[in-house]
């Protein structure tokens, strides 16, 4: 039997984070992406990949002991929200949010050993909002920031990149390393003075040792594949100098023209170029290793069909 060689992290854990029908990030969105992949049938052709609760060290990696305790109090005194009302909590959440974290570390050890040559982490909550010290924009552990720490503090990986394409700035990831030389963080992003969380302008470069190692690519409102492939070729110049050795991706799918909180042109072909340019990075500098992220994405079609696509160019 040939190798599958893509995995999949997905469990209906994720489905226990409960925020109501009229709040954007919901169960329905994993449901969806996961009946569109049985009916595509790509679904038997992944490696199943069940999630399992992150330990409070990985979590340390990134966040504060105070601002976990006070996470998990929050959850346990029926609070009905932590910081910020869009982060809604419910009885599950807390417990949910360590398998969001749990899921993609157990997608990191099966690429690094090998057993698949990719991986999309199909969980949620999302995380690249997340602070070390605060939850926002619906995000309460940072997955990917984590998943990167754990990568160089478990596996020796020294060079990492993390492409964050979702529509909306990966604010959190970028504070979390933006004075780190070996994280290169990149994000593409609706221009920031008119979207959500206002940060990620492209003169925020880093700070001391990371300087440079920051790039926040603002896009303006209407920009489609073109606009994002301009950017995406000097990317693949400079990577040539930085050579990660593994590859990140927050992938959030709302910057696709559907979607409902942003105002970008990115549709679903243009989600799998992306995804082939990022992969090719992967592939010519990092041994083929990539982790891929469900960050954003609030149009359950789009979304679905989205995600198909850049798994379908991950198990090319």
């Amino acid at each position: 039997m040939r190798r599958k060689e893509t995995g999949l992290v997905y469990g209906e854990v994720y489905l226990k984070h409960e925020t109501g029908h009229r709040h954007p990030e919901k169960p329905q969105r994993l449901t969806a992406i996961i009946e569109n992949l049985e009916a595509a049938e790509l679904l038997d052709r992944l490696f199943l990949i069940k999630p399992a609760a992150a330990e409070r060290s990985a979590l340390e990696l990134c966040h504060t002991a105070t601002y976990i305790d006070e996470f998990k109090s929050a959850v346990e005194h029926s609070d009905p929200f932590l910081h910020t009302p869009e982060c809604i909590l419910s009885p599950a959440t807390f417990a949910v949010a360590l398998c969001a974290v749990g899921g993609v570390l157990k997608g990191i050890d099966k690429v690094i050993e090998g057993t698949v040559r990719n991986c999309f982490c199909a969980v949620r909550p999302p995380g690249h909002h997340a602070e070390s010290y605060r939850a926002m924009g619906f995000c309460f552990f940072n997955n990917v920031a984590i998943a990167a720490r754990y990568l160089q503090q478990q596996h020796g990986i020294e060079r990492i990149l993390i492409v964050d394409w979702d529509v909306h700035h990966g604010n959190g990831t970028q504070y979390m390393f933006d004075k780190d030389p070996t994280i290169y963080f990149v994000s593409f992003h609706q221009d920031p003075s008119f979207c959500y969380p206002g940060t990620g302008k492209d003169s925020e470069t880093g700070y001391g040792q990371g300087k440079g190692f920051t790039r926040n690519f603002p896009m303006p409102v209407g920009a489609g594949e073109e606009e994002y492939v301009k950017v995406l070729e000097r990317l693949e110049q400079e990577m040539e100098k930085f050579r990660p050795q593994f590859v990140l991706i927050s992938a959030g799918f709302d910057a696709h023209e559907a979607d409902p909180l942003a105002h970008l042109k990115l549709t679903t072909e243009g989600y799998g170029e992306l995804t082939r340019r990022i992969k090719s990075i992967a592939e010519s500098c990092a041994e083929g290793r990539l982790v891929s992220v469900l960050e954003g994405g609030y149009n359950l079609q789009a979304l679905a069909e989205s995600v198909e696509k850049h798994i379908r160019v991950l198990m090319e």
